[in-house]
């Protein structure tokens, strides 16, 4: 007999979600949940599918309560929505819809089973030519349907790009912009991973489709190289290059030993001037000219690695929404009793792929004169500064490391064999903001099998001198009811559990049915007992105060 809740754990993993935690709702408007691709700042990811079983998976991104109830954030959810939606081809995901109910702001899109460009790399190896020159027709055509819908990207990275059964596509356009549109930037301030940004936009705040086809380039050199042309990192070091210098040459020349009409497309690709830069359509005719016009296959093991999440997705889809239940580990299980009310098991583990979602912002910064000591001094890393770059500065190596070939060399050696030491179950660091991606999330797999250089996968991550607070419990595992309204002695539902669980999380007692969604006496008392603590009005009751104090880091 089939055991249905390992079946559903083996078809989520596999699918590149893991099992949901206890306070992870049970149904996001039209869509009931059935496990985690990822989470972070802004919200949570949810691999699910529609409650009447109709079939196909979707992403549905859910909002953090205290972002969701703002009317600036909530006007840049609906206009990333509104820009999604303008842009319809088979190399982006199909944006499925949108919400705000029950509490929750959501938004849906189509699943692709794949992986990330990134998680490729790092995974499955460096991409052979043939691959490198499949991207450039399949990214082409994904560039040449968002011209066409007057939608400008400017976030476009090896994390944004997904690699599935079906070809490539381009996710994540949460700081895309439609070209009759207001940027979402304040003036100075650049929005996007440094490494992959258009010199353009550094220098002037100015982005268009020409800039796309700049990050485009960038991601191609990673495809085939495993490292940005300009360098991995944030810091303002990595800015300056994109803005003023040439690509890493070794970088350049090790491509171009190996297809010297790819690596001369690249450099036209990565030019500082956008009008010497090839558009979408030249891209895809250069991948007709050199042979490539009909996709070629995946490489092995990556081939192998997109059928297995294939197989998973199909798993999924095969379970009517009725067992997705099941899925949920034991202590997670909804249970159903006689009167139909619904309660929880007591949460003895919870376990998520922690992972980060949207971009960094990074800043650019003032270039002005030889040596500039405050460039010297900036912390390497450092990404949030305000000024444009004005100009280059004279004298500056034309070696983006400063290093020699020889030690460039070597470094690149050193990282190659560092990542191909990797285990490959470690979770995808850039997820996309829409997740349309299966990430690698707990699931782990064969790594460079076959031999495959590996590189060390590129991340928006701003580095900094000291780890930052981790997000406590309550917060990270608690919240998704995202209003203020009176809870009390009594009540049932969602706003009960919510909580409960940061009650629980914070090491009161609600009684021994634990977060069972009812206001009981025991969880009045824990009430009281958290308010004395927070020094606030002891009546049992959350009201605004109350909600405000549970949020809290603190």
């Amino acid at each position: 007999m089939t055991d249905i809740p390992a079946a559903g754990d083996t078809a989520l993993r596999q699918a590149g979600a893991v099992p949901l935690l206890p306070a992870d709702p049970t149904r996001i408007g039209p869509y009931v949940p059935l496990g985690l691709l990822g989470s972070g700042g802004m919200g949570r990811v949810y691999l699910a599918r529609r409650a009447d079983d109709a079939p196909g998976l979707a992403a549905v991104k859910v909002i953090r309560p205290e972002y969701a109830e703002g009317p600036d954030f909530r006007r840049r959810f609906e206009r990333e929505a509104a820009v999604h939606g303008r842009v319809r081809t088979p190399r982006a995901p199909h944006l499925l819809g949108t919400g705000f109910d029950d509490a929750l702001l959501w938004m849906a899109t189509e699943y692709l089973p794949g992986l990330s460009l990134a998680e490729a790399v790092r995974e499955c190896g460096l991409l052979e030519p043939a691959g490198v020159w499949r991207l450039v027709a399949e990214l082409g055509e994904a560039l040449s349907a968002l011209a066409a819908a007057g939608v400008v990207h400017r976030d476009l990275k090896p994390s944004n790009v997904i690699l599935s059964p079906r070809g490539t596509h381009v996710i994540d356009f949460g700081i895309s912009r439609a070209a009759d549109s207001s940027a979402i930037t304040t003036t100075g301030n650049r929005v996007g991973t440094a490494a992959y940004m258009a010199p353009e936009y550094l220098r002037e705040g100015r982005c268009d489709a020409a800039s796309d086809v700049f990050s485009l380039g960038c991601t191609l050199v990673y495809a085939a190289a495993g490292h940005a042309p300009f360098g991995d990192g944030t810091g303002v070091d990595v800015m300056h290059r994109v803005a003023f210098e040439a690509p890493d040459a070794e970088v350049m020349a090790d491509i171009a030993a190996s297809d010297p009409a790819l690596a001369a497309l690249l450099s036209a690709c990565l030019a500082k001037d956008p009008a010497g830069r090839p558009g979408p359509r030249q891209l895809i005719d250069a991948a007709t000219a050199a042979g490539h016009g009909r996709a070629s296959d995946w490489h092995e093991p990556l081939a192998v690695r997109l059928r297995d999440r294939q197989r998973g997705c199909a798993a999924l889809e095969g379970v009517p929404v009725r067992q997705s239940a099941h899925f949920r580990t034991p202590t997670q299980a909804v249970l159903t009793s006689a009167t139909g009310k619904r309660r929880r098991n007591r949460p003895l583990l919870a376990a998520a792929a922690g992972l980060a979602v949207g971009a960094v912002a990074v800043g650019a910064f003032l270039l002005t004169r030889p040596g500039d000591t405050a460039a010297a001094a900036a912390p390497r890393g450092s990404g949030t500064v305000t000024a444009p770059l004005t100009s280059a500065a004279p004298g500056v190596s034309a070696s983006p490391s400063g290093k020699d070939a020889g030690e460039k060399k070597q470094d690149r050696k050193e990282a190659q064999t560092a990542a191909a030491a990797q285990s490959s179950s470690a979770p995808d660091s850039t997820p996309s903001a829409t997740a349309t991606r299966g990430g690698s999330g707990a699931e782990g797999g064969s790594g460079a099998e076959g031999g495959s250089t590996k590189a060390p996968a590129p991340t928006a991550t701003v580095t900094k001198t000291a780890a930052p607070p981790a997000t406590p419990a309550w917060i990270s595992g608690c919240t998704y009811y995202s209003g203020t309204e009176l809870t009390d002695y009594g009540d049932k539902g969602q706003r009960v559990v919510q909580v409960q669980c940061m009650l629980t999380k914070r090491g009161y007692s609600v009684g021994g049915s634990g977060v069972d969604g009812e206001f009981g006496k025991d969880t009045q008392s824990a009430v009281k007992q958290f308010q004395s603590a927070k020094g606030l009005e002891v009546d049992g009751q959350v009201g605004p105060n109350t909600w405000a104090a549970l949020r809290s880091s603190t």
